[in-house]
């Protein structure tokens, strides 16, 4: 008898193991890669205009060369609009880009390009 109610015991625990959703059964571990990030880019940049005149302080933060270039667009149809000379801002620098119109300034934008570590 005592036979019995240890073989009846195993087979409910059997029985309950099988009925179990696939989901809910222990598995082997699998680790899970993240696609990789890419990485952190890009010096962060401020404009100021004062008239015809424009300045711009490129600090970058990250590893990786960062060649910013000044670009500004002049709002008479005669005056030029200029692009400066890149410059490259390593990691932890400050550069500062300048330029001007004649007369009145009417976009100023800053070009990134990846140079790199």
């Amino acid at each position: 008898m005592r036979l019995f109610r240890s073989l009846a015991s195993v087979t409910v625990a059997v029985a309950l193991v099988l009925s179990l959703p696939y989901e809910a059964m222990p598995h082997a571990r699998v680790e899970v890669r993240e696609p990789d990030a890419p990485k952190p880019f890009g010096a962060e940049c401020r404009t100021r205009v004062r008239g015809s005149e424009v300045t711009a302080h490129c600090h970058n933060p990250y590893v990786d060369t960062d060649r910013v270039r000044l670009h500004i667009e002049c709002a008479r149809w005669w005056d030029l609009d200029t692009d400066s000379a890149p410059v490259d801002t390593g990691p932890a620098m400050t550069v500062r880009l300048t330029g001007r119109c004649w007369k009145e300034v009417r976009a100023v934008w800053i070009s990134h390009q990846n140079r790199g570590s």
